[in-house]
């Protein structure tokens, strides 16, 4: 390597011999490749998304953007009920999001704060909960829907997730970890009640934990499409990856409509996890070294 080039080069790359830097080139390389490969396809979905089928059937298919982003929104809000699948969409997304934190942090303070009766067997049931296949839940969520007459409403939707185990194990994990038990002893012996605690105490030091805990939730609500599929009738209440599947039929898929509706259902999550990234990995890190 010539005297310019090792010049040219940062000064923690200057300071490894000539084997730690290839070792170092050659993992930004692999990163850089893994993330051009998981780029392309929401950069195809955009540049599609203005773009006609026959343009998109042809061959080279379009590598930049078009001028009929316009036209297959107007077809897409002719095919559905679009912006209404937006509002059902988000609706879900944020009451699923706002239950699970609420519950699974109330349970996951029980667990790591409280002594009780069956304490470990119910906490190894909730956790043994996680290992069902979730096709497995199609038949019995329908029935019992069905059973309670809420078949084709969102409430369907989100109640019945409310309190998931991974969401009680991490917030378990973490208010074990990172709220000690003699700050709790302390509010209790001032007069403060058991949920005043919790509400007081316990969620203002769990921010990182819930801010992650509500990322997922969000992210998991929005492209959930199995249980809308099951308990869904009416296109009206469609969520959104039900409504854009919905528009596929043999020989009659309006791609460039189809990729519009996927570009526009992808941005929140995008913008979401652009602002909240940071947050995400401190919630999943923090808890685990702390002592």
């Amino acid at each position: 390597m010539s005297a310019a080039m090792t010049a040219a080069m940062p000064p923690r790359m200057r300071d490894l011999n000539p084997a730690q830097r290839a070792a170092r080139l050659g993992a930004w390389l692999l990163v850089g490749t893994g993330a051009l490969l998981m780029i392309m396809p929401f950069y195809f979905m955009f540049v599609f998304a203005t773009h006609t089928s026959a343009e998109i059937y042809s061959f080279p298919p379009p590598a930049w953007f078009g001028p009929d982003a316009p036209g297959n929104l107007k077809l897409l809000e002719e095919r559905l009920p679009f912006w209404r699948n937006i509002g059902v969409s988000l609706y879900v997304a944020l009451m699923q999001t706002g239950l699970t934190l609420f519950f699974c942090s109330l349970a996951g303070y029980a667990f790591a704060m409280y002594e009780f009766r069956f304490k470990k067997p119910l906490f190894a049931l909730v956790m043994a909960s996680m290992i069902i296949p979730a096709f497995m839940n199609m038949v019995p969520t329908f029935m019992l829907m069905d059973f309670i007459g809420w078949l084709d409403q969102p409430r369907a939707l989100y109640v019945p997730g409310a309190a998931g185990a991974l969401g009680i194990f991490l917030m378990r994990q973490y208010i074990a970890s990172a709220i000690p038990r003699e700050l709790v002893e302390a509010a209790r012996v001032d007069g403060c009640g058991e949920f005043g605690i919790y509400w007081r105490v316990v969620l203002p030091l769990v921010g990182p934990a819930m801010g992650t805990l509500g990322l997922i939730t969000f992210i998991n609500s929005w492209n959930n499409f199995i249980t809308p599929l099951v308990v869904m009738r009416s296109v009206e209440n469609y969520t959104i990856p039900l409504a854009l599947r919905s528009m596929q039929a043999p020989n009659d898929t309006e791609w460039g409509a189809l990729m519009v509706g996927a570009a526009i259902a992808v941005l929140p999550l995008l913008i979401m996890f652009i602002i909240s990234s940071r947050r995400l990995i401190e919630g999943l890190t923090q808890g685990a070294v702390k002592g």
